[in-house]
């Protein structure tokens, strides 16, 4: 049995994603993390693998994620392909019925999403086209030569060329969308279009449903009236009602063009009625095409009329000296969106700005201010007779003695590919860093250049060095802290395996994650 998911439950589901994610009730955050990537492959840089979608791999990327940057409301929309308006470039006009029996032209689109109808001009302004110049001698249109630039409300041509292109203006993309929204490849729409007091005027002239804009000649017909005549009040019969066109014969007795006078209301199909018009067919009858225009009108809905149905997610990252939870001086090497994650130790929903999600040691004793902990290298604690939390390192601070590490498989006895290591480390237990050893144990760190032990007595989120005072992003409690978000909670949805970038303290990363429905 024959079935498809249409386009427009796509496009439904990219909209009530964007709902969603926009709800007070929800919570979704850009992680990033794995900083050590080339351990896992040696060629992750120049080809990183493709990410597995399974509960195991969802683990991991929960034991490699560094940091948690919320997605607020103003950060979400859905986009459409970005088609950039050229001189002499022949675009798709809009049409209601493209399929693979009938395909857009001059593209040969089967479906009207794929086919090039719209366009953002230089100014940032979408238009959509409703006739691109199609006639008999040009039944794959013509190059456009005038670039759309208006914000008028009716369609009509760009320019005097007489390119036979016919616009319509439907929105400017705001600046503050620019930075966060366009890509090479993508442009976004405006959000909440049925409601918002911004788009009312395009959507309010679209009011009528069904009524007939554009009428294309597909054949001009011979003997056709008398030469050089104009005929006014040529209705368009359909299940709509009061469309009329006007018609030009030529004086070669050819329909040279035909005109909508009244677009009427109502119409799903239509044809010319030449008869009722009183236009003489003569001895070969010309063809029209007349074009639907989407549910509402020009306008009413953009997301179904411009094929909206991927999602951009943005968040900006900086280093933020009172809440550097994004570290500098390693690497991230991956991007992922985890939906609604929870406090650590708790059932509440994350709501913070910002969120790290690795544990920290605070560090004493004497040297700790030049010493060095190597990213990625492994540190250790004796915790009880023959008992050793491992760990690896992110980054130490000098000036704090703040060392951040994670913990991953890879340490315990399994590889990066979940299967069991037959030399594990530290057999398979995941023991934690601890200001309280048990019995054989000690608060020591081994694995820096120097010897230092956690500082039990030390509690705060921050600290006063000469004046300075120094933000640790986390709250220490004996020398140890935890990660801010619950590990292994909420729902990651997506993840995107980078080339290695290695963070700096000037450095600031805008990352755009873009989900196709």
């Amino acid at each position: 049995m024959a079935a498809i998911i249409t386009d427009q439950f796509r496009i439904l589901s990219a909209k009530n994603f964007v709902s969603a994610a926009s709800s007070s009730d929800n919570s979704y955050y850009v992680f990033v993390g794995l900083p050590n990537a080339t351990e896992y492959s040696t060629t992750w840089d120049t080809n990183p693998p493709a990410p597995k979608d399974n509960f195991s791999e969802e683990n991991s990327y929960w034991d490699t994620a560094i940091a948690l940057k919320k997605i607020s409301t103003e950060n979400i929309k859905q986009i459409i392909r970005k088609i950039t308006w050229t001189s002499g470039t022949t675009y798709d006009l809009y049409r209601h019925d493209i399929s693979r029996t009938n395909t857009s032209k001059p593209s040969g689109a089967t479906n009207l999403y794929a086919a090039n109808y719209y366009v953002v001009n230089s100014d940032y302004r979408v238009y959509i086209c409703l006739q691109n110049g199609t006639n008999p001698e040009n039944p794959e249109g013509r190059p456009s030569l005038d670039e759309p630039t208006f914000t008028d409300l009716e369609p009509r041509s760009a320019g005097t060329s007489g390119d036979g292109y016919i616009w319509k203006y439907l929105y400017t993309i705001a600046a503050s969308d620019i930075i966060k929204f366009e890509t090479s490849n993508f442009i976004p729409v405006p959000k909440d279009w049925e409601t918002s007091d911004a788009n009312s005027a395009v959507r309010n002239n679209a009011a009528t449903g069904g009524q007939i804009k554009i009428v294309t000649v597909t054949n001009r017909g011979v003997g056709i009236g008398t030469a050089n005549t104009t005929y006014t009040r040529v209705p368009i019969k359909g299940d709509g009602i009061g469309s009329e066109a006007t018609i030009i014969v030529n004086n070669n007795s050819k329909v040279e063009s035909i005109t909508i006078s009244n677009g009427g209301s109502g119409y799903t199909y239509g044809t010319v009625d030449l008869v009722s018009g009183n236009v003489p067919t003569g001895t070969t009858q010309p063809t029209f095409d007349v074009i639907i225009p989407p549910k509402g009108g020009h306008g009413a809905d953009i997301y179904r009329e411009l094929g909206a149905n991927r999602v951009t997610l943005y968040a900006r990252i900086e280093n933020d000296t009172q809440n550097p939870d994004f570290i500098t001086g390693n690497q991230i090497s991956r991007i992922g969106v985890i939906e609604n994650p929870l406090v650590y130790n708790s059932s509440s929903i994350l709501t913070e700005d910002k969120a790290s999600a690795v544990y920290a040691l605070k560090l004493i004793g004497i040297g700790y201010s030049t010493a060095t902990f190597n990213a990625d290298s492994i540190i250790t604690q004796t915790v009880g007779v023959a008992s050793t939390s491992i760990g690896r390192v992110i980054s130490y601070d000098q000036n704090t003695g703040i060392l951040k590490y994670w913990q991953d498989r890879t340490l315990v006895g399994f590889n990066s590919d979940g299967s069991k290591n037959t030399n594990p480390i530290y057999g398979f237990n995941m023991n934690r860093f601890t200001p309280s050893p048990g019995v054989g144990g000690t608060t020591v760190i081994q694995g820096g250049s120097a010897n230092l032990s956690i500082d039990i007595n030390f509690n705060g989120i921050s600290t006063s060095i000469n004046s300075r005072s120094y933000f640790f992003g986390q709250n220490i409690i004996n020398g140890v802290s935890n990660p801010e978000v619950q590990k292994y909670s909420g729902n990651i949805i997506h993840v995107d395996n980078r080339p290695s970038v290695t963070r700096s303290s000037s450095q600031k990363e805008d990352i755009k994650v873009i989900l196709q429905f």
